[in-house]
């Protein structure tokens, strides 16, 4: 197994739900939301990539086993199993098909009642291992502004580097040289406060790639963007050399990829490539869409 890369902390919308060092992220659950995006149409032109870019490490397994979740009286999964290995995942399914509710059990957020979530052999389960689940995961959120704390762009990528224990003066060093590598230099001193949506949902993945977790879990990234900010989103999304897990509405961003997962009220719908499944999910929310809308018939 390769050594575990450092950890990104988890950053909650209250000053007092922010964790420490390799953020012991099962605390202030219930300030979490996960709000669905709109469905929308797209452009097949900003596809994000289907498997990892040159240079990236292969090694990938999150094993979901006969997992069963309830949140009081409401089953969320049941006897879910799931192996997780490909480089890029899409998650698609309405709104309530536990796309999210997956994410939080990856993470350690979520405990399911039966069954176990082992994450690059980490079992959520465990207390001990749990705590070490922030080096191998990194969590996008829906809202930037639930996951940005600091005024700065390099202050917000400095503060995922000190939270892990590299000394201030260095871990601002290595901030800045980040944005070199990537040509935004100019965007260190920028004020989070004065960027787009977009913009701020850059800066949270950029805060969560200076960490190099083996895999990413972006919950709806596109929602709310408009279609420039979801091709400059893309585009970094493409340039990542960690495994990407992507939950969205917009089938676009998703159905190149070479494995797609549809959720349905829990339960695996479909499971395979992209262009199978994301065809197959339209069509069949095109055919609800109709139910209930054919017009009355006229009265003599």
């Amino acid at each position: 197994m390769n050594e575990p890369t450092k950890c990104v902390p988890v950053r909650l919308n209250r000053p007092d739900a922010l964790t420490g060092p390799c953020g012991v992220i099962v605390e202030a659950v219930s300030d979490l939301t996960y709000n669905g995006g709109p469905t929308a149409q797209t452009s097949r032109y900003y596809m994000t990539q289907t498997t990892l870019p040159p240079g990236a490490a292969p090694a990938h397994n999150i094993e979901l086993q006969a997992v069963s979740l309830k949140r009081g009286d409401q089953t969320v999964f049941a006897q879910l199993s799931l192996r997780l290995t490909e480089a890029r995942i899409g998650l698609i399914g309405d709104n309530g098909a536990g796309k999210s509710s997956l994410f939080r059990l990856i993470c350690g957020l979520d405990q399911p009642q039966t069954g176990r979530v082992v994450v690059h052999g980490c079992d959520t389960s465990n207390a001990t291992q749990r705590r070490s689940l922030p080096r191998h995961v990194g969590l996008m959120f829906q809202n930037p502004d639930d996951q940005i704390i600091f005024p700065t762009v390099a202050e917000e990528l400095a503060f995922s580097l000190t939270a892990a224990g590299v000394e201030r003066r260095t871990a601002r060093q290595q901030a800045l040289a980040f944005l070199a590598e990537r040509g935004q230099s100019a965007w260190a001193e920028r004020a989070v406060g004065e960027l787009s949506q977009g913009q701020r949902q850059q800066v949270c993945l950029l805060a969560l790639q200076i960490m190099q977790p083996a895999t990413l879990l972006l919950d709806e990234p596109f929602a709310s963007l408009d279609l420039l900010s979801q091709m400059r989103l893309s585009a970094q999304i493409q340039q990542s050399t960690q495994q990407v897990l992507l939950s969205t509405h917009l089938l676009a961003h998703v159905q190149n990829f070479e494995r797609v997962i549809w959720l349905d009220q829990g339960q695996v719908r479909g499971d395979g490539p992209g262009h199978e499944i994301c065809p197959a999910y339209a069509q069949d929310v095109q055919a609800r869409s109709l139910i209930g809308n054919a017009p009355e018939p006229l009265r003599a």
